[in-house]
């Protein structure tokens, strides 16, 4: 599933929730983070051309709704973010790795420092709507090389 729509996902169901929180009947809050769950970001992603490419592991034991592993790039020169890729994780307690691939518009990233967002994601159902609960999270300082 591309990252963007899972995070326009997520956005609407922020925005939900806080309406929610405004009405008398209020959901359950969602579930802080799992202590089971880690994940790491690969010291080096690569980049050809307009495509980016970041990888690590995860591990997770928590697996109530769907959970990817999300990613975003920046570079110092920038304060944008630019989502690369999602992948679904697995939830089964062992480690697994992940790699999330996309586009970015051209000439937005090149070769060299860069900073990674990568978030262990689960979307769990609560009524009507899916409430992000986030497992982990890593910022990693990385290189981008060409290739």
């Amino acid at each position: 599933m591309p990252v963007r729509p899972l995070l326009g996902a997520v956005a609407g169901a922020a925005l939900l929730l806080g309406a929610a929180a405004a009405a008398p009947s209020v959901a359950a809050p969602a579930a802080p983070l799992a202590p089971t769950a880690s994940m790491t970001v690969d010291a080096e992603g690569r980049i050809a051309g307009d495509t980016v490419t970041l990888s690590g592991t995860y591990r997770c034991t928590v697996d109530t709704g769907e959970v990817y592993v999300a990613s975003s790039v920046n570079q110092a020169s920038s304060s944008i973010r630019y989502a690369i890729g999602g992948t679904r994780a697995v939830c089964d307690g062992k480690e697994h790795r992940w790699e999330n691939t996309g586009k970015v518009p051209a000439g937005a990233l090149k070769a060299g420092g860069a900073h990674v967002e990568a978030t262990l994601l689960e979307l769990r159902p609560s009524g009507l709507i899916l409430l992000p609960v986030p497992h982990a999270v890593r910022h990693q300082d990385i290189t981008l090389a060409e290739g």
